[in-house]
């Protein structure tokens, strides 16, 4: 039976991932839909940040880097067996491997983050006259840039079969191994944050939904909006419920599902048809996601 660890968060944050700048202007990144426009963190700069953690905070080694003489790619005598970071999200080397080029696919799968929000033009006007003013003659310059506060969500799902596995280079890492690369993953998900532009934004979860299940389908991707009342924060509970009750090889979702979140964030979580043990706090997820991790890599 297949083994699968998949999870969404909703974080909070502000001004995330700018794209292109146009002019004295700075954009964020953004997309529409039903014809609004939303900000976004892109998967590539979550995995960025997530895998920084993983070195700052908790000491693995980042995989070394080269070139074919075209594209930036991990050196080709790297190996999953020292590198957790392609392990976990993969790799491709071509270097002095011809068409024996070789592929390690992630099978860790990040979603990007997209704001639950939408942006309503909010722009910041900034100039230089602080540091203009110091001396006669200077110019004093203009900017813009463009800012979002709001509730954001993203989804990763991990083929927790194939942690510590590599075919291509012949190597299996032990049990022990396999599991403490996938709670470091959880750990760095738990205490995530991002430096951007003189700001360092917390992207902590403050409502994470999930569990291990035998299917990689990643349930509660897209399935999570939210709800804004004048004093309230509602998460919209339908669609999860919904979700809740299917059932997969003789399983229902709700059997391995567990919910974590930071009290008096959201005023609704009783609507959520899910057993009260199973509603906890941060901490608490992440511990049970732990837990559940014992049965795939006894």
């Amino acid at each position: 039976m297949a083994n699968y660890l998949t999870l969404t968060v909703i974080f909070n944050g502000s001004n995330l991932n700018y794209g292109e700048s146009t002019a004295n202007i700075t954009s964020l990144k953004k997309l529409s839909f039903k014809g609004k426009s939303y900000s976004y963190i892109s998967r590539q700069a979550l995995r960025y940040d997530i895998v920084r953690i993983m070195n700052e905070e908790f000491g693995i080694a980042l995989t070394p880097v080269g070139s074919d003489g075209k594209v930036v790619q991990f050196e080709a005598n790297t190996t999953i067996e020292k590198y957790p970071e392609i392990d976990l999200f993969g790799y491709m080397k071509t270097s002095g491997e011809g068409s024996r080029g070789r592929i390690r696919k992630a099978i860790v799968r990040l979603s990007d983050a997209i704001s639950l929000e939408p942006w309503n033009s909010d722009i910041d006007y900034g100039n230089n006259m602080g540091l203009s003013a110091r001396r006669e003659g200077l110019d004093n310059m203009i900017f813009q840039t463009e800012i979002h506060k709001s509730f954001y969500t993203y989804t990763i799902t991990i083929d927790l079969d194939k942690v510590g596995i590599d075919t291509n280079d012949d190597i299996t890492l032990n049990s022990n191994e396999r599991k403490k690369r996938v709670c470091l993953l959880l750990d760095a998900i738990k205490v995530l944050y991002r430096d951007i532009k003189g700001r360092r934004e917390e992207l902590s979860p403050v409502f994470v939904i999930g569990g291990v299940y035998n299917t990689g389908n990643p349930f509660f991707y897209n399935k999570v909006s939210l709800e804004f009342g004048t004093n309230s924060t509602k998460i919209k509970t339908e669609p999860i419920n919904e979700i809740l009750e299917r059932n997969y090889n003789d399983q229902e979702v709700k059997e391995n599902t567990y919910i974590g979140h930071l009290n008096g964030t959201f005023d609704n979580l009783e609507d959520i048809n899910l057993e009260k043990n199973k509603i906890t706090s941060i901490e608490s997820f992440f511990n049970a996601l732990k837990n559940a991790l014992d049965e795939v890599y006894k």
